[in-house]
């Protein structure tokens, strides 16, 4: 019965805070918690904590070394099947996220996200309230009020620098490794980091072979 409404239109289960609906009970909880901010969610193996335990059960994975996932295509290797299927789509040129007001395509929900708030007024800007700049989730937002609070909870295990995000901490990382995870799919050269081989790719080939991220 919860199967057969995702084909119907009846949506019985309305938040209370905003205007969103969804067929099951579960969806709606889930999304409740965006609202409250609870994250009962703990890793064991880490400190952080997350709203569902779908979110929790794919963070464990990034504790593992195992890359059991591996591209037909290029043979790179992933911890999780979903990074593969995203990353595939380098490779097939599928872009399954449909703009419903014109005929644009994307590779990326995130992309499909943006492309409706500014092309279409489509959706909600979450808008910093020191400087006020927009961005297209209240996640991003968080990591944004980091840099006017002066807040660097990210801290290397290698030196003493420390950072708002975990993007930027793992991108700093790269500095004392030695590994280089990206490979240019014309030359098979690699380097430490994306903009690096994309600069690169530029010149050493057509663009017809794209690049390879080893995440």
């Amino acid at each position: 019965m919860e199967h057969k409404r995702i084909h119907s239109s009846d949506t019985q289960y309305k938040c209370s805070m905003c205007d969103k609906v969804y067929t099951t009970s579960t969806g709606l909880k889930s999304h409740m918690t965006m609202h409250t901010e609870q994250k009962p969610y703990h890793c064991s193996l880490c400190a952080k904590a997350f709203r569902s335990s779908s979110h929790l059960i794919q963070h464990q994975e990034v504790h593992s070394n195992m890359r059991l996932h591996q591209c037909l295509y290029c043979g790179a290797r992933f911890k999780r099947k979903l990074v593969l299927n995203i990353h595939v789509r380098i490779h097939t040129g599928v872009k399954p996220y449909s703009c419903r007001h014109c005929s644009e395509r994307f590779r990326l929900g995130k992309q499909l996200t943006l492309h409706l708030l500014k092309s279409h007024n489509e959706g909600t800007w979450f808008t910093c309230d020191v400087c006020e700049k927009k961005f297209i989730s209240r996640c991003r937002l968080k990591w944004h009020s980091y840099k006017h609070e002066d807040v660097k909870p990210y801290v290397c295990n290698e030196c003493p620098k420390s950072f708002c995000t975990a993007a930027q901490l793992k991108s700093h990382q790269l500095v004392h490794s030695t590994f280089k995870k990206f490979c240019c799919g014309k030359c098979g050269k690699y380097f430490k980091y994306k903009n690096y081989v994309a600069r690169h790719f530029e010149r050493c080939s057509d663009n017809r072979l794209g690049i390879i991220g080893l995440f």
